[in-house]
């Protein structure tokens, strides 16, 4: 069989946290299979240390652990200047616990019980997004914000701001297209890469937790709504 996994990039390496010792094995035993690199550990406290130590490529992370929420582990990912994308692994099908999921950093969420090959399809499509070269050029700057491509960095009059991986790719679509509509199915067409069946909620989502952060640093508003239509970014700085 073709090693689809493999040819995305060789050596992934693969983060999994779960308490569960059957989920933990199940997984790590599947993603080898496909050509993935694992390590496997059972609450958040290790997780947040292999996290730090051991560069993993993507991470596999449950929300109800036995020492803190998946949550509180992202959140304290991210403090940490780590990047690396996230898919949480929920037993809940909430609305608000996806979106708690997202706000705080994550890059996709799977509802158990899944199906392992939905769970390599996320991976996929996930490191397709956060690795692949957005654009050959170096810096891209619109008004105050910039965008350095090789850095992988967002900066704001010179002040970093610290987005997770689907954040940076969706402001870099916006800032592509200043001054333009983008609807919330182009958005979700050429930042999200798997199916999600037309659902914009996501999309709606990642603008809010990105535009409350750009709001932050800016001298006003660059992510503006067009109501009923999507969302444009536009320049707040004149040539």
């Amino acid at each position: 069989m073709t090693n689809n996994a493999a040819s995305l990039d060789e050596g992934i390496k693969v983060l999994i946290v779960d308490d569960e010792p059957s989920i933990r094995d199940l997984l790590t035993r599947h993603l080898r299979f496909e050509g993935f690199r694992t390590h496997a550990v059972a609450n958040g406290a290790d997780a947040v240390a292999w996290a730090q130590n051991g560069s993993p490529d993507i991470i596999l992370l449950d929300v109800m652990l036995p020492d803190m929420s998946g949550f509180s582990v992202t959140t304290k990912i991210r403090s940490l200047g780590l990047t690396a994308p996230i898919l949480f692994l929920t037993a809940r099908d909430e609305t608000e616990d996806k979106i708690n999921g997202l706000r705080v950093g994550g890059d996709d969420y799977v509802t158990k019980p899944f199906s392992l090959s939905e769970i390599v399809a996320r991976i996929q499509a996930i490191l397709r997004r956060t690795k692949a070269p957005i654009t050959q050029d170096a810096v891209l700057e619109v008004g105050e914000v910039s965008i350095n491509n090789d850095a992988h960095e967002v900066t704001v009059n010179g002040e970093i701001v610290e987005l997770s991986p689907t954040e940076y790719n969706l402001l870099h679509f916006l800032m592509s297209n200043p001054n333009q509509v983008l609807t919330k199915l182009q958005i979700l067409d050429h930042v999200w890469d798997y199916d999600f069946g037309g659902n914009t909620a996501i999309v709606e989502s990642y603008v809010s937790y990105l535009r409350r952060k750009l709001d932050a640093v800016t001298t006003e508003p660059v992510i503006h709504t067009k109501r009923g239509v999507g969302y444009m970014y536009r320049s707040n700085k004149k040539a």
